[in-house]
């Protein structure tokens, strides 16, 4: 299959979590089709945005490729890095607000996590292609600090590096007044969660010409 974008995310390995997080979202990317939604009122509207992605924590965002790179050297280069890079963990997950959207993050110290992505997000960046200036624009409407500004012309994208905090994203912006019950739903559905949680592979995904994302390969992360 021909790719528009690639990029490096932790997907949760076979499982109760990775279950869970297909059937909430209504995508398998790992199988790369559609999922049995759980039997949720209004879980298809408020999961509309993150359910292309998949269920996925990212590492290093979604990017065309660079002139002269291609497909196979970008896995080879991947699985470069993740030979030698080591696993990171933290104590466990818990399900967060961040801002107005749900998501799953690590609790405890991060700073292991953080590094595996600065890694992907280094390591690869000779395979991404420069935002156009519609991107950059795009990105700019948020209100970015300084630092983002000189991440995002340097990167990419803003939120990596100091500015990275890692989740799993479960809905797109939610109502105020709703986010109360969309929290206690999504706890109520929640499988148990790893503890430690532990980021040991990374997963080059591609996006599909339909927008949609899913897994090429996974990589265990051995240095």
């Amino acid at each position: 299959m021909s790719f528009t974008r690639f990029a490096v995310y932790y997907m949760p390995p076979d499982g109760a979590l990775a279950d869970f997080g297909a059937a909430w979202l209504g995508w398998d990317a790992v199988r790369g089709r559609r999922a049995a939604r759980l039997d949720v009122p209004g879980l298809d509207d408020v999961t509309m945005t993150p359910r292309k992605y998949g269920f996925h924590g990212t590492l290093k965002p979604p990017f065309r490729l660079a002139d002269g790179t291609d497909h196979d050297g970008l896995a080879n280069a991947v699985g470069q890095m993740a030979a030698d890079c080591a696993p990171g963990q933290a104590d466990g997950l818990a399900l967060s607000r961040m801002g107005r959207f749900l998501a799953l993050t690590p609790r405890g110290d991060t700073s292991g996590i953080a590094r595996v992505a600065a890694t992907c997000v280094e390591k690869l960046d000779s395979f991404r292609a420069p935002p156009d200036p519609a991107e950059l624009d795009r990105r700019r409407k948020a209100g970015l600090s300084p630092r983002q500004e000189a991440h995002l012309q340097r990167w990419g994208y803003p939120y990596v590096m100091e500015d990275f905090r890692f989740h799993l994203t479960l809905t797109g912006r939610l109502e105020r007044a709703r986010i109360d019950h969309w929290t206690a739903l999504a706890q109520d559905h929640l499988p148990m969660l790893p503890t430690p949680f532990v980021v040991d592979q990374v997963a080059l995904v591609g996006e599909r010409p339909d927008g949609f994302f899913e897994l090429i390969q996974r990589y265990t992360l051995a240095g």
